[in-house]
Order: C-alpha cells, then sequence, then structure tokens
C-alpha cells in the first residue's frame, strides 16, 4: 500500500477515540441480501465490509459512480479490498447511477446537495457520526461538499484523481452526461424526461462551473488543506 495513503488515513483515524463494531460485508454474488437505505423517495444501495473506524468511499465513473467501480479498469486500485482489514468501509451506489441500485429524484434546483444529503442520510443511518472520506474522479467535489455541509463530522479527506474544470473545457462534463448518462437514465425511469435531466446537469455543471464545481475557490481557500509528498514512482 501507498505510504502516504497509510498515513492520510491514519491521521484521520487519530482525530479522534471514536471505533465502530465490526459489520458484516453484503455482497451481491453468494445469494446475500443487497442492502438499501431509503427515506421518503430515495432508495440508496449500500455495502460493508471490515471494521474499525469509519471510512466513506465514492467510487469514480461521474454520475455512474457505483460500488462495482471500485473493481473496475478506471479505478486505480481497489479500496475496500485495500482498506477493509483496519477499517470499517462504507460504499455506495450515487443515487441514479444507470448501472446502480440507488434511486431517487432529479433534484435540479440543488443536484450536489441532494448527493451529499445521501451520504450524510447514509451514516447517520448506519450511526456513524465522525467518518474519514476517500473518493475518486467524481468523488473530489463531493467530499468538498461534504467538508462544506459536515465539517465536524469529516476527520479527514482524501481527494484521489479528483474531477474539476478548466477554462478552455467548461462544459465538458454538461455535455458528456448529455449525450450518455441521460438518455440512458431516461429510457430506464418513464418518470423522468430529459427536460427534466437538462436543468439538473445545468444546474450541477454550468452554473457555477470554475475549479472545483462543487464549492467557491474562496470555501477552497478558507479549508485546512495537508499536501503530503509524492510517494514513489
Amino acid at each position: 500500500m501507498d505510504t502516504n495513503r497509510r498515513t492520510v488515513l491514519a491521521t484521520g483515524a487519530a482525530a479522534t477515540a471514536v471505533a465502530a463494531a465490526p459489520q458484516v460485508f453484503a455482497q451481491q454474488q453468494g445469494g446475500a441480501a443487497m442492502r438499501f437505505y431509503e427515506k421518503g423517495a430515495v432508495r440508496i444501495h449500500y455495502e460493508e465490509a471490515g471494521s474499525g473506524f469509519p471510512l466513506l468511499l465514492i467510487a469514480g465513473g461521474g454520475l455512474n459512480s457505483t460500488i462495482a467501480g471500485f473493481t473496475g479498469p478506471s479505478s486505480p486500485f481497489d479500496p475496500i479490498a485495500e482498506f477493509k482489514g483496519e477499517y470499517r468501509c462504507i460504499a455506495s451506489d450515487l443515487r441514479n447511477a444507470v448501472t446502480g441500485y440507488s434511486t431517487g429524484p432529479l433534484e435540479a434546483d440543488r443536484p450536489w446537495d441532494a448527493y451529499t444529503d445521501d451520504h450524510i442520510g447514509l451514516m447517520d443511518h448506519l450511526g456513524v457520526d465522525k467518518f474519514m472520506v476517500m473518493g475518486f474522479c467524481i468523488g473530489g467535489p463531493l467530499i468538498w461538499n461534504l467538508l462544506k455541509r459536515a465539517p465536524g463530522r469529516v476527520v479527514a479527506a482524501v481527494l484521489a484523481q479528483p474531477s474539476g474544470s478548466r477554462p478552455e473545457a467548461r462544459d465538458l462534463f454538461y455535455e458528456n452526461n448529455m449525450k450518455t448518462w441521460a438518455p440512458a437514465l431516461v429510457a430506464k425511469r418513464p418518470d423522468l424526461s430529459m427536460e427534466m435531466a437538462e436543468k439538473f446537469l445545468t444546474k450541477m455543471y454550468r452554473n457555477n462551473p470554475d475549479f472545483v464545481i462543487a464549492v467557491t475557490r474562496d470555501f477552497v481557500r478558507s479549508t485546512a488543506i495537508v499536501a503530503l509528498p509524492p510517494g514513489p514512482s
């Protein structure tokens, strides 16, 4: 395991003395029942592995982020397999990921906050107060919003290969999702329409397209950041 990853996670664990009880990893294979957290019209599929201090894991894959993505070709490594021997790993399918099992409304007026509601709600459901979080790709902006919404609960965060915006491609995420994610979701969900998806994606990716997308530069400046030196190649 890369020593930098271990150092960041160990530092977060040391920030609080709370430890979680062992949990059983509910797999989709082998006939084990899938686990869901439900709140109103939202239904979030989640899994747990290992025991110890809680570690929330957010897979890459953009709006199609799912637990299965950790073992896919785009993931640099499988964090569940890597960390379950030391931490209580908690992961979920993102709401309305086409290939996932989590569902809910498209909240066009608050897309980032809707996803953050799901993450905070899941931790509440599991009885978790303080936790660490590691996210890939879209996990970057999602973690920034978690830090904004629940700063007293996130004791350490690792943003791995995070999504971000650059001036020459401000509409990249909007355009890609309008071509792929939105049509596939609408085909799967007759209660949704392309117009609803377009409003959702506009608010998510075009209203504040700068930098880390989910929060402002001023918020990032105000947040304590620990920069570790690069590990061995």
